[in-house]
């Protein structure tokens, strides 16, 4: 006789059941905030070194679901991995961010990198020795950058604030962004397929720089490489939710929900709650939406934005997280509060 199985409260509600209690997780969650992390970085060398080191970034996707039994661990990792897949040189510069070269402004450039499927092996990697030491309730999610966000930086060579340089290379010459749209996108299905078969349970797209589009763009730009992902994943993984965080979105999100397919929507801290339960399908799950400056502020602030987020998603699925990534000054006791607050324990 077998023994039933462990309950997942957030892989539950990614599939669409609403639990008493909202799970959590924390983007970037497994980062600079941690001294266990930091001490780790020291040791090891930097971000790119971790993230490549099998052991390393396994016990750093570990080290928040010790320290504080968040319900999911999202995997430890970088969205610029597929550039190096698809035959880019990745460095990190200290103090400024990632560098990518060449960097795909022409037709000549893309065609001539060469794929390098081996990137991602180390990546499978961690997920294989997560998936063996995790907890048995806690759900594991995977993920990758969306397309758009991710041409950015293979076009820019870095990240930008404006993502001008994408901008215009798509108006200027919009077969050559579709092209790299498109081996973007079949680089994602197969490292997404690949996460799934090594042990994650569900998997997260992070369109970053998705707000900085017009909604005509929108559409071609991230809804329809979002849309063929998605259809992929459920073709090739069924059951295995896939989490669209669309960031900046703001009054394309009922849009993005309806046509990607996704089964979970995240929410970033300028969207008013009220108005996204009002506006998304009804039954979607939710996933959001603290702005990480209230999470570093603590005390009454915190607490009336945590309760002003669970009100207003109270009668749908709900994924209590940030609106972003965790912040490196975020006070360790500020996270204890709020998962605190959030389990009805404090």
């Amino acid at each position: 006789m077998h023994a039933d199985p462990v309950p997942k409260p957030l892989l539950a509600t990614l599939k669409g059941q609403r639990q008493p209690i909202p799970p959590i997780w924390l983007m970037r969650q497994a980062g600079r905030y941690l001294p266990e992390y930091r001490a780790l970085r020291e040791e090891k060398g930097g971000f790119l070194a971790l993230a490549l080191d099998s052991h390393a970034a396994a016990e750093i996707t570990l080290q928040p679901i010790r320290r504080f039994g968040m319900d999911g661990a999202i995997l430890f990792s970088d969205i610029l991995i597929v550039p190096m897949a698809l035959g880019q040189d990745l460095w990190f510069e200290t103090g400024e961010g990632p560098r990518l070269a060449p960097t795909v402004q022409a037709r000549d450039v893309l065609e001539a990198l060469q794929d390098a499927p081996e990137a991602l092996e180390p990546v499978y990697g961690t997920v294989r020795r997560v998936a063996a030491l995790l907890p048995p309730q806690t759900s594991f999610l995977g993920f990758a950058g969306s397309p758009w966000t991710v041409a950015t930086y293979m076009i820019a060579g870095q990240g930008s604030r404006e993502q001008a340089e994408a901008r215009r290379l798509a108006y200027r010459d919009p077969a050559l962004m579709q092209a790299l749209i498109d081996r973007i996108a079949d680089c994602t299905i197969t490292y997404l397929l690949g996460q799934i078969a090594a042990g994650v349970e569900a998997v997260q797209l992070f369109d970053s720089w998705s707000g900085s589009l017009s909604p005509a763009q929108f559409e071609q730009w991230v809804i329809a490489p979002t849309a063929r992902i998605v259809a992929a994943l459920h073709a090739g993984a069924p059951g295995v939710p896939v989490i669209g965080f669309p960031k900046g979105a703001g009054g394309k999100l009922p849009a993005y929900a309806c046509e990607t397919g996704v089964d979970a929507i995240g929410v970033d801290e300028t969207v008013d709650p009220v108005w996204a339960h009002a506006s998304l399908p009804a039954g979607m799950p939710v996933q959001g939406n603290l702005d990480p400056l209230a999470l570093i502020a603590g005390g009454a602030t915190l607490d009336n934005a945590v309760d002003h987020i669970l009100a207003a998603f109270a009668e749908r699925p709900h994924v209590f997280n940030l609106g972003h990534g965790i912040l490196p000054d975020t006070p360790i006791a500020h996270v204890e509060r709020l998962l605190a607050r959030v389990r009805r324990t404090g």
